[in-house]
């Protein structure tokens, strides 16, 4: 059955009203004119993108547990952090992963990329797999306080259950090692 309210064709921008420019992110109001003629806001917030890490060290994972402000509470979450401008992502998850959890990667493969909230939100984040680890040290950020944890595939489900690890990405990395762990396979 056709929906006559539904076009392939873009909403086109009229307006571009920017409200905020800040360290992270920007966020913009665009009036838009949609398929059927009608006139529409969207709020839309601009980010540079980011890099995440499952990292397998034996049969364990490294993972992060930081407190996350927008949610009032501590989340276990795999090593990630935001792209610098025109960095390449495979750079940025290397450095991520030595900055938060003192491990460098001897091999590091993509895993997916995907948008996190593309009804608001372009950010784009990139997962990397990261195997052959060497203990270096951390390099955290003045404003970075987390500690470092190898967890093994049932602490990870449990933490799930838990809503200890409640984010897209580390519960989507969880899914990829538990693919890894029965096939010996990843999505590359």
């Amino acid at each position: 059955m056709e929906n006559k309210q539904t076009s392939r064709r873009p909403e086109e921008t009229i307006k571009t009203e920017p409200i905020f420019d800040g360290k992270i992110i920007s966020l913009q109001v665009d009036t838009v004119l949609l398929p059927n003629g009608a006139a529409a806001t969207r709020e839309i917030v601009r980010h540079p993108g980011a890099a995440a890490v499952l990292a397998l060290l034996g049969d364990r994972m490294l993972v992060v547990d930081q407190y996350r402000k927008p949610l009032e509470k501590f989340q276990v979450e795999i090593p990630a952090g935001k792209l610098d401008p025109g960095e390449d992502p495979a750079i940025a998850a290397a450095r991520e992963l030595e900055e938060e959890t003192g491990y460098r990667a001897g091999k590091l493969r993509p895993l997916a990329a995907f948008y996190t909230s593309p009804g608001f939100a372009d950010e784009k984040l990139y997962l990397y797999i990261a195997e052959e680890l060497e203990r270096t040290e951390m390099k955290l950020d003045e404003d970075e306080f987390l500690e470092v944890e190898a967890i093994t595939f049932e602490q990870a489900q449990a933490y799930i259950r838990e809503g200890r690890i409640s984010d897209a990405k580390t519960i989507l990395a969880v899914y990829a090692w538990h693919i890894y762990r029965l096939t010996g396979e990843i999505g590359t």
